[in-house]
């Protein structure tokens, strides 16, 4: 069986947010899927995907604080301004993280481990709803 469907995920503020409920709301076509692959791309060059520690919110603080840090707003050497301070800094975070992320899915579910999570990983300070296509390859 193959699928796939494209959503916009909500907007949501500049930072590191859990997802995982809102795609999985978004394709109950996977409780079809005795095994196979959910791949998740996200259409956006300012925000990206990653899976981590879904328990503890002070992991996505610390992600956030650590990206800021890692590539600062307002750096003297970047040309390319004209959207924001916040432009250049977010199409760098999404590069390092990148923009899709595959999970393998088994008996109906997603086949995660138990402290992991899918993360939208918003780098604007409003970057509103973001589009993902979602792709499962399975039987």
């Amino acid at each position: 069986m193959s699928f796939q469907k494209e959503i916009a995920l909500i907007a949501r503020s500049r930072g590191f947010h859990l997802v995982t409920d809102e795609i999985l709301d978004a394709i109950p076509e996977i409780r079809k899927i005795s095994i196979g692959v959910l791949h998740i791309f996200i259409k956006h060059t300012s925000a990206s995907l990653t899976i981590n520690e879904n328990a503890d919110p002070t992991v996505r603080q610390d992600f956030e604080s650590h990206f800021n840090e890692f590539v600062p707003e307002n750096a003297s050497y970047y040309q390319h301004t004209y959207e924001g301070s916040d432009d250049m800094p977010a199409h760098i975070k999404t590069s390092l993280l990148g923009s899709s992320v595959s999970i393998p899915i088994t008996n109906g579910r997603l086949n995660l481990g138990t402290w992991q999570g899918i993360y939208l990983c918003e780098h604007r300070n409003y970057g509103g709803a973001r589009k993902v296509v979602l792709t499962i390859l399975g039987e």
